[in-house]
């Protein structure tokens, strides 16, 4: 990749007039406002159907999108509502109010669904070559009917016949039409997002799309595939992902995300993650693997324990996946979360295949580390969605290493008064190819701005969002002189 900066901002923290950033006329206007500057990159969260406590790395789906980022607007300019009918929701809010938001917006996707199948004719085309197109969208429809019919309970705990569904794949009349209502969401937020990705392509930004490298339990992934995973008989997981006591918890991080059975994998040639990156090329220009190091090494925990303390390392399927994969996709641009105590086995898999890496600043922050750089072939991040803001983070450190750090950057000619903005200065005159900066780090804000607090579930995780756009600009404007002035 060539030079380049990116932003950091998750679709849900666009500003919004319907509680929560989504493909509305907001999304192309922070475009507008990137391209202005000059940056290249827009780097979002994953847009998957959320599931427990909000979280998009715990989805019920790694191919769906959730509706919840279908703007009611855009159906109404395809006539399938009146725009005299919609109405603002927490417009002004700067947390979002999930619950909230899918009750506000329900009414208005059932109504479009209904006229939508009054007015099927002037979509036919259209929506028959989507549904071709998408391999796991039956599945994923049923799926999500017979969520809503079990009262939204795990598929661990349906009712048999509808647990087992997958097995044959019969018809189902009494689900007929709740399947066809998931699909045609599916439709709509496709057609939303595609508009959005081919405007931020026309306007010379990539988008890059994070893939959590596990799936969630709870998913249309697992249920239909359960000879993919680690799993007892009754679905239930034998183990479950993590890592052990780390930085963000001296218990370890126990995600309880279900094992892949990479034996089984290997035989079906890896298609399930080959179908799943396929996908994900289509929806995003670069996709950033979470969790890398999982590839090599994987921390596996029975799934009886309650915390990740009592897991072991086993050895993943390295270079055989890696090969396949880019023997199927040999254009697809992948780049790796590779934080953490690394064996060096996990640098050598990396750059086997010429993967960009990951360095957080957060993580390096004393004059001695700093000094040392970062080299070109990586993304150097001030932080990521889950680490607090840079400024939150300053406000917590000793006396003596605040010192030492304003001295290190006055020493090179950094003037910027905020910590934030010497912080960000300097990220972007580093030496690394790709320098990301999330919108919180860009306006300065502390411990609110926090997106994520991992080892914790609900509330404040994954709400926050901006206000409005006057509040970013003259950020965004000093950051494109910044971006200007390092080449970017």
């Amino acid at each position: 990749m060539e030079r380049a900066s990116g932003i950091l901002l998750a679709v849900s923290s666009l500003p919004g007039n319907q509680g929560i950033g989504d493909f509305g006329k907001p999304a192309f206007t922070f475009i507008d406002l990137l391209a202005a500057q000059g940056i290249k990159i827009w780097q979002i969260l994953p847009l998957h159907p959320l599931g427990y406590g909000n979280s998009p790395y715990q989805p019920y789906s790694t191919y769906a999108g959730d509706p919840i980022y279908i703007n009611i607007d855009r159906l109404a300019e395809l006539g399938l509502i009146k725009m005299s009918s919609i109405r603002n929701f927490d417009k002004f809010q700067e947390t979002v109010n999930y619950t909230g938001v899918r009750e506000f917006k329900e009414p208005y996707l059932k109504k479009a669904f209904r006229n939508f199948k009054k007015e099927f004719s002037r979509f036919k085309a259209e929506y028959e070559a989507f549904c071709a197109e998408c391999e796991w969208l039956d599945s994923y429809a049923m799926f999500a009917a017979f969520k809503h019919k079990n009262e939204n309970k795990c598929w661990v705990e349906w009712e048999e016949e509808d647990k087992d569904w997958v097995k044959n794949k019969m018809p189902r009349k009494d689900m007929a039409e709740a399947a066809a209502y998931e699909k045609f969401l599916q439709f709509m937020f496709y057609l939303q997002w595609q508009r959005v990705k081919a405007y931020a392509l026309e306007n010379g930004i990539k988008i890059m799309g994070d893939m959590p490298i596990y799936v969630g339990l709870d998913s249309a992934d697992v249920w239909e595939n359960r000879k993919e995973f680690l799993l007892e008989k009754d679905g239930s997981p034998s183990f479950v992902a993590g890592v052990p006591p780390d930085y963000f918890s001296w218990t370890g991080q126990r995600w309880g995300n279900p094992i892949y059975h990479w034996g089984r994998m290997k035989k079906n040639r890896y298609s399930f993650w080959i179908k799943r990156l396929a996908w994900a090329r289509k929806q995003f220009d670069i996709i950033r693997i979470d969790h890398f190091r999982a590839f090599d090494t994987y921390w596996k925990i029975p799934a009886s324990c309650d915390t990740a303390i009592e897991g072991e390392w086993v050895e993943g399927p390295a270079y055989d996946l890696f090969d396949r994969i880019y023997r199927v996709l040999p254009d697809i641009e992948i780049v790796v979360e590779d934080l953490g105590d690394l064996r060096p086995e996990v640098h050598t898999l990396r750059d086997a295949y010429n993967l960009y890496g990951m360095r957080v600043l957060q993580f390096e922050m004393e004059p001695k580390r700093l000094r040392k750089g970062f080299g070109d072939h990586v993304i150097v991040y001030t932080g990521t969605h889950d680490n607090m803001t840079s400024e939150q983070w300053y406000e917590e450190q000793h006396p003596n290493l605040k010192i030492a750090l304003r001295r290190f950057f006055h020493n090179r000619d950094y003037k910027e008064r905020n910590f934030h903005d010497l912080l960000n200065h300097f990220a972007l005159n580093c030496e690394a190819d790709i320098c990301i900066i999330p919108m919180q780090d860009v306006l300065g804000l502390k411990g609110s701005g926090r997106m994520n607090t991992p080892s914790t579930i609900g509330s404040p995780n994954w709400e926050w969002k901006l206000k409005n756009f006057k509040v970013v600009q003259a950020d965004l404007i000093k950051i494109g002189e910044w971006v200007k002035e390092s080449e970017r």
